[in-house]
């Protein structure tokens, strides 16, 4: 059998099919959960108010040298939102640099930096703590590595493009990646 023939057949074969289903969003691993607002009693359907949107989604710390990407992330926000783009927020204390305290985490978004987009009360990001949210990221893409990860992800709940701490809300890479998705 040809090289060409061989890789027909592989193509055509169950494993693949399994990849590539493998490769879909679990639209119900991102979306179908309530959860808490940061430091407030309401209860969000993730699926009523974000499936079916543009997202950027991004793991935050009170106390860390990346917090002050707080300003940039409401920059992205306030340029996109009549766009469509949802800027969502997840406090995590995976890398013990979140306030032990809602109210300090509170604080620290929306006095000290004026946030509008959705928080959250904090969660686990990584490992066998982590929130089925970041689960399913981290099986599309990566899990994130230090706080302030961002996950562009399109419509269909797609990750189309993910980015390290390092790469702040400001940077033309970030911004061509959810300007491809609005």
């Amino acid at each position: 059998m040809s090289l060409s023939a061989r890789l027909l057949a592989l193509a055509l074969s169950p494993l693949c099919a399994a990849v590539a289903v493998a490769t879909e969003p679990d639209r119900s691993a991102l979306f179908e959960h309530e959860i808490g607002r940061l430091h407030s009693s309401e209860i969000v359907n993730l699926q009523e108010r974000f499936q079916g949107e543009p997202l950027l989604i991004v793991n935050t710390a009170s106390h860390c040298g990346y917090t002050d990407q707080f300003g940039g992330l409401e920059r992205l926000h306030r340029d996109y939102r009549d766009q469509g783009l949802k800027v969502v927020g997840f406090p995590s204390h995976d890398f013990n640099q979140e306030a032990d305290d809602e109210a300090e985490t509170a604080r620290v978004c929306f006095q000290n930096f004026g946030v509008t987009f959705d928080m959250f009360r904090p969660i686990g990001v990584r490992g066998h703590d982590a929130h089925p949210i970041f689960r399913e990221l981290a099986r599309q893409a990566d899990a994130p590595r230090w706080n302030f990860h961002k996950y562009v992800v399109d419509r269909e709940g797609r990750v189309v493009a993910h980015f390290p701490s390092r790469v702040g809300p400001d940077s033309g890479e970030l911004r061509g990646a959810i300007e491809g998705i609005l």
